[in-house]
């Protein structure tokens, strides 16, 4: 069956889209934060998160000059 939200329904779900966005911009501010962290300590100039499908797989830089170590 197919299910098609109400007007009430609608402005719940964008009220809660609204806070899903604000969670997401804190992770990835969070992320960049670490990755700035990260790439002070080991001197590798913008060391990064490499993430695919929304899923971290890897660490590198942005240039990628370095072997990605993967986490998995």
């Amino acid at each position: 069956m197919k299910i098609v939200p109400n007007k009430k329904q609608l402005s719940i779900i964008k009220k809660y889209w609204k806070v899903y966005l604000e969670i997401e911009s804190e992770r990835f501010f969070r992320i960049f934060d670490l990755e700035k962290t990260i790439s002070k300590e080991t001197g590798i100039k913008d060391i990064e998160f490499f993430f695919s499908d929304n899923e971290c797989v890897g660490v590198g830089n942005v240039d990628r000059t370095m072997k990605l170590i993967q986490l998995r």
